[in-house]
């Protein structure tokens, strides 16, 4: 029995040798140098990040790859590969040789570790550390705006949602001259590194978005995203209960992003209305983190506010500096219908419709939102041809006809359900 047991044992360790022999990384020489890229969140390693877009554009698959990892979302045209644990990838940068290895380590409390490690040999040190790492970056910085994907991120859940949202300046209704405004802002911002680091302030621009529920905030977001190609995180103030996990959701933030809070003044007004035995998020961590010192953990930032009621906000909100520009998003007016009727019905040139001047007349003397004018341009009777616009047009001129009634009677109507309710 001894005899049949140590057979075992030393059959078990033979194999678990072979194993690691099998699954290990090549042997280093002693003339290698490796750094060790670690991911992490607070804040975010950027080298770890430009490595993960990087090294798929490289040949992943080669003669020793043994796994790879593959995914696709069902709006993307084509499969997207990425490196798997274990795995070593070969790269050469003005003729010095590299060799990348992934590694996903699993611990017994289940806490998870990632890390790139870049082996090369030490004579290479200072042109790795200087002239390639910054190709990586670089090249990773180039991937980020070649992509169409806008990436949502909510600071209840560390997992990032890849979006498509179709939203442009050319396909969003508002007026052009404030299109227009907006657009340069927006450039020159992202110009301005060295202007900002000159006058000693934190790299960020803070805007207000303020007016009625349907008038569009969420589609300018998105279409300043897509503009920027920035990634966009949204910060549910409610779900914070201290000063200090503000502190740290910001340090988890990335560069070039646009943070946003919506309905502002529902969250300072239940901040103020917070037991005092529970643990505070304060105005004045929120006013930190707009211009204080926690403002500048991040570079190349947009901070967005929306709110339904611009009067509610606290003054302290609105002193300058803490949101740069106020955008009103009105109700839809003849300019912003022209859009909409281009986008939904096809129409490139409504002033020589029939129905225009008068649907530019009801929009000038009514309240209606771009909402409710795409609502009425989708919908359609059942006897209808749906590529008729001029049965759509018709019908957004009675909706508007019984809207201006409305108002006319002074008829109440209930609150949306976008509507805030502080």
């Amino acid at each position: 029995m001894i005899f049949i047991v140590e057979q075992l044992m030393l059959f078990i360790s033979t194999a678990l040798s072979y194993l690691s022999t099998l699954f290990s990384p090549r042997p280093r020489q002693c003339h290698d140098l490796t750094l060790i890229i670690h991911q992490t969140n607070a804040p975010p390693n950027q080298v770890y990040e430009a490595a993960q877009l990087y090294l798929p554009t490289i040949d992943l698959i080669n003669s020793s790859t043994r796994t790879i990892q593959v995914s696709k979302t069902p709006r993307q045209e084509t499969v997207k590969l990425a490196i798997d644990s274990g795995e070593q990838i070969a790269d050469t940068f003005e003729d010095i040789n590299l060799n990348w290895l992934y590694v996903v380590q699993t611990f017994p409390t289940g806490q998870v570790t990632r890390r790139f490690e870049l082996t090369f040999h030490k004579k290479h040190k200072d042109k790795v550390l200087t002239s390639y790492l910054r190709h990586v970056v670089t090249r990773a910085e180039a991937i980020k705006k070649e992509e169409k994907i806008l990436k949502l991120r909510s600071v209840n859940s560390p997992s990032r949602v890849d979006l498509e949202h179709p939203a442009t300046f050319e396909t969003i209704a508002m007026e052009p001259d404030l299109k227009t405004k907006i657009i340069k802002d927006l450039d020159r911002f992202v110009r301005r590194r060295e202007f900002y680091k000159k006058v000693g302030k934190a790299w960020k621009r803070g805007y207000l978005l303020y007016g009625p529920p349907g008038t569009g905030k969420s589609s300018l977001i998105a279409a300043m995203a897509n503009h920027l190609k920035f990634d966009v995180y949204e910060l549910e103030l409610n779900g914070i209960c201290s000063d200090s996990q503000l502190k740290r959701v910001l340090l988890s933030t990335k560069n070039r992003s646009i943070l946003v809070i919506e309905d502002i003044d529902c969250t300072v007004h239940d901040m103020q209305n917070r037991k005092s035995e529970e643990p505070t998020f304060t105005l004045s961590g929120l006013l930190n983190f707009m211009d204080g010192l926690w403002s500048s953990c991040g570079d190349e930032r947009i901070i967005v506010f929306t709110t339904n009621h611009k009067d509610r906000l606290e003054p302290a909100l609105l002193r300058p500096g803490r949101m740069d520009v106020h955008i009103h998003m009105s109700y839809c007016t003849p300019h912003a219908f022209k859009v909409l009727a281009s986008n939904y019905l096809g129409i490139q040139d409504l002033n020589h419709h029939g129905l225009y001047g008068e649907i530019a007349g009801l929009l000038e003397s009514t309240e209606v939102t771009p909402a409710e004018v795409c609502e009425q341009l989708l919908k359609r009777d059942d006897d209808v041809d749906d590529d008729d616009a001029d049965a759509a047009l018709a019908g957004l001129v009675n909706f508007l006809k019984l809207k201006k009634l409305e108002e006319t009677n002074n008829i109440d109507k209930p609150e949306t359900q976008e509507g805030s309710k502080c």
